[in-house]
């Protein structure tokens, strides 16, 4: 009886133990990542280094320690950590990608692309590897593929198209009509946005009046944009609106006197939004294993009132899993939760990843 007792014991202890081990890296690792927050590199990195002494290959420890050496203009050590990650994990997307980062600094321009393709063969889905992959073509004067790789990083995430139109490096495409178009995209969204003059454009766009103007222009003269002449009490002022077919279209956002935007959606907007918002709701509870919330979620995804239609067209599949998850989870409870989460966080997430590319493509597709 005693021996039991003692190996009782003994398990407990090594539990224990192991759940320190988990919370104090936890903890750490929050540490680092609020004193990074508070650019107080040196000391982050500091902290990142202790929790690779208790685990030389905590991959995520090791992406932001070579962050934080980025930022220091350490590439050395920068360079070391993200080679240590693609020893454990070659196909590492955010190792590649930041690695071509450490090469462009070093204006090694060929490497910097051949890291940022390597990347982008990890996940194909990588819209910042995609817009790295662009600037380094521009870069190398390959401006056909540098305009391809954009337009595609645009496609993933819309907001690439502002953060290209003040980017240095793109002055080699900069007068390219690929590129004139990606500043229409911008516009076009920024006029969606519900801001109608050329003081707020240049706010809210950080181009240049001047190319706000020939923008506006080319887009008047495309039928896309009609101009208009607000009085005010002294003199006129300028403003511009989308045509009402585009603006059905894509869908606008209204802004009242003291600027709140009211949205006006196209309704498969709002419905691929709707089932965005749910996607995110029963990831975090399945996360978080809490069974009732899990199985409560469940419902947007079968209710046809909520977002059991947009999944009966779009995720028929999925449709059908949902429908099954939710059966084993009020049947099993706490056990299939478990003994399937990361199955269900996987369809979940392939899903998110689905809703968001086709909500951002649609509006891009619009406009490109």
């Amino acid at each position: 009886m005693k021996k039991k007792s003692a190996k009782t014991e003994l398990v407990k202890k090594d539990e224990t133990s192991l759940v320190d081990a988990d919370f104090n890296r936890n903890k750490l690792f929050s540490k680092g990542i609020n004193l990074m927050a508070d650019e107080k590199l040196e000391d982050a990195s500091h902290v990142f280094q202790m929790i690779l002494r208790i685990n030389p290959n905590d991959v995520d420890a090791l992406l932001k320690l070579g962050y934080s050496r980025f930022h220091l203009e350490d590439y050395t050590e920068s360079m070391r950590a993200y080679d240590k990650i693609l020893d454990i994990d070659v196909a590492n997307a955010d190792a590649w990608n930041l690695k071509s980062l450490v090469y462009y600094e070093r204006k090694v321009y060929g490497k910097a692309l051949d890291s940022a393709d390597k990347a982008i063969d990890s996940d194909p889905t990588f819209g910042m590897a995609w817009y790295n992959r662009s600037c380094y073509l521009s870069l190398l004067n390959q401006i056909p593929e540098s305009l391809d790789a954009l337009v595609r990083s645009i496609e993933i995430d819309v907001k690439n198209a502002k953060r290209a139109v003040k980017d240095k490096d793109f002055m080699n495409v900069r007068f390219e009509e690929g590129f004139k178009r990606i500043v229409e995209v911008v516009v076009i969204e920024s006029l969606r946005q519900g801001y109608h003059t050329i003081g707020s454009i240049v706010w809210t766009t950080f181009l240049d009046s001047e190319d706000v103007i020939k923008c506006l222009t080319r887009l008047m003269k495309r039928g896309l944009v009609v101009k208009h002449e607000k009085r005010q009490i002294w003199s006129t002022i300028d403003t511009y609106d989308l045509i009402p077919e585009i603006a059905n279209r894509i869908g606008t956002v209204k802004r009242g006197m003291l600027g709140i935007p009211s949205k006006s959606l196209p309704r498969p907007v709002k419905n691929l939004k709707n089932l965005a918002e749910a996607i995110q709701l029963i990831k975090s509870t399945i996360e978080e294993e809490e069974l009732e919330k899990t199985i409560e979620y469940c419902n947007l995804f079968v209710d046809p009132t909520k977002c059991g239609q947009e999944m009966i067209d779009s995720f028929l599949e999925e449709h059908r899993e949902v429908r099954l998850f939710k059966i084993r989870l009020k049947d099993k409870g706490i056990d299939f939760l478990r003994d399937n989460k990361k199955k269900m966080l996987s369809m979940f997430e392939n899903m998110e990843m689905a809703v968001t590319k086709k909500l951002r493509s649609d509006l891009t597709s619009n406009l490109l």
